[in-house]
């Protein structure tokens, strides 16, 4: 090959080359147009998407908003009913108060007036209302007599000024100036309570009463029981009661069981009491053929009522009276103690000990179940 064919042949190999890079470089323009055209589409996607997620949320805040006003509109209709007339009355009130209060105490601080007249009344109207919503439950009846004493100075007032024109004029001003409070009153300030609310109060505040009324009949009714050192306190009789004129009474109710009791001594002078078959002084017998003395009732014997036979019990032929009156529970159970260390009592029977120990029944009962430590056999 000659040195002209090498050269024509380099040439178009050189110009081969360039044509390869130009279409090469001419790719990667293309590529780099459309990766910035595809950028540019996502940009503007998202632009979009963002302006229409904006739109969305504006939509929803204003549909919340308007959703909000209707549901307070709902639950506030009463209120935007009786407010505007509040405030014409007030607005009615208020200036001729200031006038009449100026023309009354001859200075400008008689314009104070209305102060007193409609922003008192006013001022407990809301009182109540704010009052009753916080705490259902609580009276509010200081509350309601200031609405009353305001509202009765604020139509007074009104009705005299309007007087010294004519009768009428004062019926016109007297009514107008109480005609909001009486308004908001009537629809405002009552407790927000369902119907079945107010009934269930109804018989709660029932209950009350008659509890209190039956607490009241328990005080008249108990004891009193002093200590040595002078101290008092009352003793109750524990049980089922029914509120009469006369007191309380001993009550069944029907399909609950008979309560027990272990006071059977006050059961038993109750149904004596109440039968009038027992006497201040004579001797009673007692039930199952025993017959017991009273330890201090006026020196009289009154039958008390055991629970139960005692195996170890026996009938004794005459009471035992106690020849130590006065000894307290403490010294009989030290004497208690002694016999038993001496052998001559027996401390699972109540016979043997109110015959040794020479006390009433029910002493001698309430000693044995403390011995025993297992109650009433």
């Amino acid at each position: 090959m000659s040195w002209y064919e090498e050269r024509r042949e380099n040439k178009r190999t050189e110009a081969m080359i360039r044509r390869e890079d130009a279409a090469a470089a001419a790719q990667v323009r293309i590529a780099e147009r459309q990766a910035a055209a595809q950028i540019q589409r996502a940009d503007e996607q998202a632009r979009r998407e963002a302006k229409e997620q904006a739109t969305a949320a504006r939509r929803e805040r204003r549909a919340a908003m308007w959703r909000g006003l209707r549901v307070w509109f709902g639950r506030h209709v009463v209120e935007l009913l009786i407010y505007p007339i509040a405030l014409l009355s007030f607005a009615l009130a208020a200036p001729s108060m200031a006038a009449y209060g100026a023309s009354v105490y001859g200075s400008a601080l008689g314009g104070l007036l209305p102060g007193i007249t409609e922003l008192g009344m006013w001022a407990f109207a809301i009182a109540v209302v704010i009052e009753r919503r916080r705490h259902p439950d609580r009276s509010v009846w200081g509350l309601v007599a200031g609405v009353l004493v305001f509202g009765a100075v604020a139509f007074g007032i009104n009705f005299t000024h309007g007087l010294t024109v004519a009768w009428d004029h004062g019926v016109v001003m007297g009514t107008a100036s109480i005609a909001g409070v009486v308004a908001h009153q009537l629809t405002l300030a009552t407790a927000p309570k369902s119907g079945q609310q107010r009934r269930e109060a109804r018989i709660e505040r029932a209950a009350a009463r008659k509890v209190a009324r039956i607490r009241k009949a328990a005080v008249k009714r108990a004891v009193a029981e002093i200590d040595a050192d002078g101290s008092a306190r009352l003793l109750y009789a524990p049980g089922r009661y029914t509120l009469t004129r006369g007191g309380l009474r001993p009550a069944t109710v029907p399909g609950l069981p008979v309560a027990a009791s272990t006071d059977w001594d006050r059961e038993l002078a109750d149904l004596l009491a109440t039968t009038g078959a027992a006497t201040a002084t004579g001797p009673v017998p007692s039930i199952e053929g025993e017959q017991e003395p009273r330890d201090s009732i006026e020196g009289g014997a009154v039958a008390t009522l055991d629970h139960g036979p005692d195996l170890h019990e026996s009938t004794p032929d005459r009471p035992v009276i106690d020849r130590k009156p006065g000894r307290s529970i403490e010294q009989l159970r030290a004497e208690l103690a002694a016999a038993i260390e001496a052998g001559t009592v027996n401390p699972t029977s109540a016979e043997s000990i109110r015959k040794t120990l020479r006390i009433g029944i029910a002493r001698a009962r309430q000693l044995r179940d403390e011995h025993t430590k297992g109650g009433r056999k």
